[in-house]
């Protein structure tokens, strides 16, 4: 059965876990309509437009 030669130190350990940990950057699309940048499958925040119509009233 295979053993380990050397104790895994904690820098080691932590560093390994810590790979889970990064953070990423939102995912961006652009609104057909207005072209601006807005989060996919949302009401873009400019013009309300939402699959194909308008959902809310942005003045």
């Amino acid at each position: 059965m295979a053993v380990p030669k050397k104790k895994t130190s904690k820098m080691k350990t932590r560093s390994r876990r810590a790979s889970a940990w990064q953070l990423k950057a939102p995912a961006r699309s652009v609104c057909p309509k207005c072209s601006a940048a807005k989060t996919p499958h949302a009401v873009c925040g400019a013009c309300g437009w939402y699959r194909d119509r308008y959902a809310i009233d942005v003045s």
